[in-house]
């Protein structure tokens, strides 16, 4: 089996997308402050009800996986098929920094993380690392679920099938 036949069969899952966000903090009192991260993921679940988990799977050597090897408390944000544009912004490659990317994003900041959380999402959560597991190319963080909120009371989630964004329906 090659990596496109694995890659080609795992396209034919369809994944939910949530932005992934944490809050580096500033150096030194006296240092630069510090910058909001995100990053689009789609390999997100629900893990356990009690107590509270979540997984999300984080490229090795990414910035937000460096970043939540230091940082413990992070974000999620559960996108909805009119934040598609947010996705694409968080996931493309060579992009500008991360301080430009949040600039006309309407967010506010969690009361628990202080990650910014997208507003009109489906539904936001605030969660501490509990757990990393090494798993190959990737890191698998296990995050225990702080706090939750329901921003939009509807429409429908933003998913990702055969390498696009979809709608449902």
């Amino acid at each position: 089996m090659s990596n496109d036949e694995f890659r080609a069969a795992m396209s034919r899952l369809t994944a939910g997308v949530v932005l992934v966000t944490a809050h580096e903090p500033e150096l030194s009192d006296d240092g630069p402050r510090g910058d909001d991260v995100g990053m689009t993921a789609t390999a997100f679940m629900s893990v356990s009800l009690d107590p509270p988990l979540v997984l999300v799977g984080l490229r090795n050597g990414s910035r937000m996986d460096d970043l939540l090897a230091e940082q413990p408390l992070w974000g999620v944000s559960v996108l909805s098929e009119s934040q598609r544009h947010i996705a694409g912004r968080f996931a493309m490659k060579g992009r500008i920094s991360d301080r430009l990317l949040f600039e006309d994003i309407a967010y506010t900041r969690g009361e628990v993380c202080g990650s910014p959380l997208v507003g009109g999402a489906l539904a936001v959560l605030e969660c501490r690392t509990e757990e990393r597991v090494e798993a190959g190319d990737h890191t698998l963080v296990i995050g225990r679920v702080l706090n939750v909120g329901l921003p939009s009371g509807g429409g429908s989630p933003l998913t990702y099938f055969r390498g696009r964004y979809r709608q449902l329906g």
